[in-house]
């Protein structure tokens, strides 16, 4: 059984990771977060179907047009545009998915989740990676103590969609 920290872990240590959402205003999550991703030591891809580079990099519009592929992404759109990525990074045979929940409901919803089942992908359904890429920082540390104290981490969904940790 994965718990949630193993799938975040095990989510970090990817070499290819797309970032679904990245902006033209660098000031959004997936800006920093794409961001944050890129300063570690793997590959990150932003994506955007409106936009050829951003944050100084080529930007792809699917995640299907990044050239040999990703093993995991960064979903940071609204819930209605994540259920069609899941579809996308499915079709590229990406097996692992971080559906980003900041304030609200960020990219997660039960249609995203049960597409993700439906799909076979792992999923980590909400929270934000800022809060685990090393060094965190001190804002984001607060946010994952208080979010583990009060029960709202999520927990990890298996390929079946069973909670996993």
């Amino acid at each position: 059984m994965t718990t949630l920290d193993g799938a975040i872990r095990e989510f970090l240590a990817l070499d290819r990771v797309a970032v679904v959402g990245v902006s033209r205003s660098s000031d959004q999550p997936a800006n920093l977060i794409y961001r944050k991703l890129r300063d570690g030591k793997r590959q990150v891809f932003p994506v955007n179907p409106n936009a050829e580079r951003l944050e100084g990099d080529a930007c792809y519009p699917s995640v299907g047009a990044i050239p040999e592929g990703v093993e995991g992404a960064v979903i940071v759109t609204t819930p209605e545009v994540a259920c069609r990525v899941v579809d996308e990074c499915a079709a590229a045979g990406v097996k692992r998915v971080w559906l980003h929940r900041g304030v609200g409901h960020g990219s997660v919803s039960d249609a995203a989740l049960e597409r993700c089942r439906q799909r076979g992908l792992l999923a980590i359904p909400g929270a934000c990676p800022m809060m685990y890429c090393e060094p965190v920082d001190p804002g984001h540390k607060c946010i994952r103590f208080l979010s583990r104290i009060t029960g709202r981490l999520p927990q990890p969904l298996d390929a079946e969609g069973r909670a996993t940790g």
